[in-house]
């Protein structure tokens, strides 16, 4: 009996101790399930959020109206009002240069002589002959007055000595294109021969300009051509002078127009005291129309330039509905620009007068954000800039 008991106690025990584990075991797993609701509940809940708009620092611009006067742009090159290669007019030895390479030159002056040793002995010759002449000459007037000798003999010394004379200025004159002068006042370029050469007729001898004024030559289309007059203000860039405006007056329009481009060409005229323009350089030319045109304008920096359109984003006040607080929100506005001029551009649809755009930063921005403005650092556009050379 002993024995059929204590076996029983222990089928009782491990029952028990089966129903323990049970226990635990559905509890740990309802445990489970709870954490997982909750984890889940929080997961859903943080998805379905909407999430605050990021609020970013923009930079302001106020669209304004200006008077801006229409212009007609085109490209041209500089030249000298005056401009010659000197040359040699005869042939010979180079015995003297006179001047120094990018030097100044008056009209008149020597710049280089040739041997005229040869010209100088015929010169010489010549003269003797013609006041052997002048002689002979003198005494058949003489005797022409007196009736000595006939009015032949009298004619035949007269055009003697008339040869004669001629023969001393025509070696006169070559001895004196054996100087070679300058035409007009200049400044010299690089000479192109040396002391001791042997040079022929028409040989280049060095680069002689008038630098001040200056011509600008360019072309306008034809379609332009009824807006064109003399005495339009001309404005002139060039690369190689960066920072400068040089002002001037369309002086000349040609006759003709190309036949083969369609493009009349126009001649401008230019102050250049200082000699800033050279011949040759390369000019962008706007020439200033009479009339002036009301425009709205705004920087350069604020507009997003795209493929299918060009856009700005307009700074909006908008207050929220719920707690009435006023915030600053972005809107995109497709918009059509005109010409720039400097770091500005014009807008001829798409904005009003006194609206306020986000001046740069632009391609960070997406329609509806909210946005605080700070003009600390923003950057100043200008009309005419002048950028520092890196």
């Amino acid at each position: 009996m002993h024995d059929v008991a204590q076996t029983e106690m222990k089928k009782l025990s491990v029952k028990s101790t089966r129903k323990k584990v049970w226990i635990a075991m559905g509890g740990v797993v309802a445990l489970g399930f709870l954490l997982t609701a909750v984890k889940g509940l929080q997961i859903f809940t943080m998805i379905s959020a909407k999430p605050p708009m990021p609020v970013e620092a923009v930079t302001s611009a106020p669209v304004k109206e200006e008077d801006w006067a229409p212009v007609l742009s085109s490209v041209g090159s500089v030249s000298a009002v005056q401009g010659a290669i000197v040359s040699a007019e005869l042939g010979g030895t180079i015995s003297e240069i006179t001047f120094q390479n990018g030097g100044v030159a008056k009209k008149g002056d020597v710049l280089m002589k040739l041997d005229a040793s040869s010209e100088e002995a015929q010169m010489r010759t010549a003269e003797a002959d013609l006041e052997l002449a002048r002689k002979d000459l003198e005494r058949t007037r003489d005797l022409a007055v007196r009736k000595v000798v006939s009015k032949a003999e009298f004619d035949s010394a007269e055009s003697k000595f008339k040869q004669k004379e001629g023969s001393v200025d025509q070696m006169r004159s070559m001895i004196t294109k054996k100087e070679v002068r300058a035409p007009f006042d200049g400044q010299l370029g690089i000479r192109q021969v040396n002391v001791g050469q042997m040079i022929n007729a028409g040989q280049q001898v060095v680069p002689l300009q008038a630098l001040e004024p200056m011509y600008v030559d360019f072309a306008i289309p034809q379609q332009r051509l009824p807006q064109l007059s003399t005495g339009l203000e001309v404005r002139v860039k060039s690369d190689a002078v960066q920072g400068r405006d040089f002002v001037g007056k369309l002086t000349a329009i040609n006759s003709t127009v190309d036949p083969v481009t369609r493009n009349v060409s126009l001649q401008a005229t230019l102050d250049n005291k200082d000699h800033a323009l050279r011949p040759g350089m390369f000019a962008k030319v706007e020439v200033v129309l009479p009339e002036k045109n009301r425009t709205l304008v705004i920087p350069g920096s604020a507009v997003s330039y795209a493929p299918y359109g060009d856009s700005v984003f307009v700074i909006e006040k908008k207050k929220d509905p719920k707690t009435g607080k006023e915030s600053q929100m972005i809107r995109q506005q497709f918009v059509r620009i005109g010409e720039a001029r400097g770091d500005f551009v014009s807008v001829t649809t798409g904005l009003k007068a006194g609206e306020t755009v986000v001046g740069t930063g632009v391609f960070k921005l997406r329609n509806g954000m909210a946005v605080t403005v700070n003009n600390d650092l923003a950057p100043k556009p200008q009309m005419n800039p002048t950028p520092v050379d890196s």
